[in-house]
């Protein structure tokens, strides 16, 4: 099976705090480019992201989407923050997944294996169950284990918590 982003979404989740977390937002992000190759006879997945291609979608309130909260001059702003200074694209232009195990039970895929991102590689797992004619599979990760530095101002009064969801869809094979 093979996926990018005109058969799959990989989507980001990223959450506010701090004192002035009320005029911040929490953000649902979308890769624009990446690829997935897996092949269950062999029990592998690869997969690759380009980190510059992480674009806003919109602004989420009370974990619901919310359209037209962010105007163009925020969201590029935020983009070009998340690129420069959280992600550091120009020096890390893409994260990297192998997996390691596969097992599949019943309609539940399993995937183990290694994130490499910003850099540095950590082991990570999922499970992807069926949605309709989809695998989903989510998970959280925790940014400062790759040596990201999750987004701050006004000296952390508002930020974005470390812990991330990212959400991955493919068709189902």
């Amino acid at each position: 099976m093979r996926a990018d982003a005109s058969n799959a979404e990989c989507l980001v989740f990223t959450f506010k705090e701090g004192v002035l977390s009320a005029v911040a937002h929490d953000l649902k992000l979308r890769f624009e480019r990446f690829d997935i190759e897996a092949d269950e006879a062999a029990g592998t997945v690869r997969a690759r992201f380009e980190t510059a291609s992480l674009h806003v979608v919109c602004a989420r309130r009370d974990g619901a989407d919310a359209p037209g909260v962010l105007s163009d001059s925020d969201r590029r702003d935020i983009e070009r923050r998340m690129s420069a200074e959280v992600l550091e694209t120009t020096r890390h232009p893409e994260a990297t997944f192998v997996s390691t195990k596969l097992d599949r039970t019943g309609d539940r895929v399993r995937v183990e294996g290694t994130l490499r991102l910003h850099g540095r590689d950590r082991t990570i797992a999922a499970e992807a169950r069926p949605e309709g004619d989809r695998l989903v599979a989510e998970i959280v990760l925790h940014q400062p284990d790759w040596g990201v530095r999750p987004y701050s101002a006004l000296l952390g009064a508002m930020k974005v918590r470390p812990d991330v969801r990212v959400r991955l869809s493919v068709p189902r094979p």
